[in-house]
């Protein structure tokens, strides 16, 4: 539970004697075992028994203190190596079933750090600093396939919204461009997993935003044609059609009640078109409408469960029984202040989050959404997107079994996105690639 330490924060580090490795553990069990069945009875009256020396017997024995020192060191040796077992596991799964992640921000940093100008040296995947997210933490955590984040601020509504979503697409875009033999731009579920079999990240727009569309079913459409996948309904403001999270908390005021009727145009709309409906950020209210109208799955890109931390960011537990019943998914998000609601986290409390969705909603509703480089606070151990692989560890240690890690890693995610491509309309078809392959970025402005 949030708060709680875990075992191996209790326990500390191991203290492993010197020459042992775990490749030779089991042969230091055995010793141990045919070490232990050699010593004698403990008679506190016989002090001859103390060394391990009987009157009946001239053969040696192995002195007790001996072998009850030997046990001291060897079982948190054996939990170590049990831990190296789990993460090697993971990372066997991990090699033929990478992680799909439901939110990341890097765009959102590019623009903050570098106007979106990915000419500039310093903003150079291979060798980014000071974010979470770079290409060689993508490849050491097995990312496979990203939702990047096309962001645009709440105070942009009614201004410049769609303007400043399209700059946000156009660098995602343009980073499959520059890191061709990286990222592969993709706006399908075969997509993916044709990305999979390059060993690429797949690379999809989710735009995090109902003002992004500045109320236009017009503009969503063109958001679609211009590789958009998912939409998430509102940010952390409503919108005319749309209620947001913080309705819940009294910061703002109810004025859709969940979904107005436009709203509801748009949740139809977006099924015809075959873009996923993310309720991330929304209101009670709303997940209720939207779960109830759809025909299609939803996801929550990147919540977390409420009944582990009641921040009303998390989805509650009836909600959570709404994303059993459609086949629904929650993809688990990282901030500390959702996983413990507390500044301080750690990745068992993570751990909890995913234990939880999967006991109320069932193994297929649980994924991955980290929020990664849009959060100030990440647990400890998962600091950046390197980090899945021990995540993944801490589920199998949970005793999660390997179908059940493969459906949060990646399987749950494609059988909701091949649902919302079998409920569109028929004349709707997507392609691979989100640009024409002559496309090339001539100048950056």
């Amino acid at each position: 539970m949030p708060g709680e330490a875990s075992e191996s924060e209790l326990r500390g580090p191991v203290q492993v004697p010197d020459g042992l490795t775990p490749g030779n553990v089991s042969s230091v069990i055995n010793l141990q075992e045919s070490s232990a069945a050699e010593v004698p009875e403990l008679n506190v009256n016989d002090p001859d028994s103390w060394s391990g020396q009987t009157h009946s017997s001239s053969r040696q024995r192995v002195p007790r203190d001996s072998a009850m020192w030997t046990g001291w060191w060897l079982w948190p040796l054996v939990a170590v190596c049990t831990a190296d077992q789990f993460r090697d596991n993971a990372v066997r799964l991990m090699q033929s079933t990478p992680v799909i992640d439901g939110h990341n921000d890097l765009p959102w940093q590019l623009l903050k750090r570098f106007n979106n100008q990915l000419q500039d040296p310093r903003a150079n995947l291979t060798s980014l600093n000071g974010t979470h997210t770079n290409i060689p933490k993508l490849k050491a955590g097995f990312v496979g396939a990203q939702f990047w984040s096309a962001y645009t601020p709440c105070d942009t509504q009614n201004k410049d919204s769609v303007k400043r979503t399209l700059e946000q697409i156009d660098v995602i875009q343009r980073m499959c461009q520059l890191y061709p033999e990286t990222f592969l731009c993709v706006t399908d579920s075969a997509g993916i997993q044709q990305a999979f079999q390059e060993g690429k990240v797949a690379s999809l727009v989710g735009v995090e935003g109902g003002h992004s569309i500045d109320s236009s079913l017009g503009v969503l459409r063109a958001l679609y044609h211009l590789g958009m996948r998912y939409l998430t309904l509102t940010h952390s403001c409503n919108t005319p059609w749309a209620d947001n999270w913080l309705v819940d908390t009294g910061e703002d005021e109810a004025q859709s009640q969940g979904l107005s009727s436009f709203g509801q145009s748009v949740v139809k709309e977006m099924n015809r078109l075959g873009v996923i409906i993310d309720l991330a950020h929304v209101s009670v209210a709303t997940m209720e409408a939207a779960l109830q109208l759809s025909k299609a799955p939803v996801i929550f890109s990147h919540s977390s469960a409420y009944s582990v931390c009641r921040h009303r960011r998390n989805v509650p537990d009836h909600v959570l029984q709404l994303v059993k019943q459609t086949g629904s998914l929650v993809m688990v998000n990282f901030y500390n202040d959702y996983v413990s609601c507390k500044a301080e986290a750690n990745l068992s409390q993570v751990a909890d989050h995913l234990d939880y969705i999967k006991k109320v909603a069932g193994a297929g509703a649980v994924g991955f959404g980290g929020d990664y480089d849009g959060v100030s606070r990440l647990p400890s151990g998962l600091e950046d997107v390197s980090k899945y692989p021990d995540l993944v560890a801490e589920l199998l240690r949970r005793q999660w079994t390997e179908e059940e890690v493969r459906g949060a890693l990646a399987e749950n995610l494609l059988r909701v996105f091949k649902a919302v491509e079998q409920a569109r309309a028929p004349e709707n078809t997507a392609t691979n690639s989100c640009l024409p392959a002559s496309w090339h970025p001539l100048r950056e402005v």
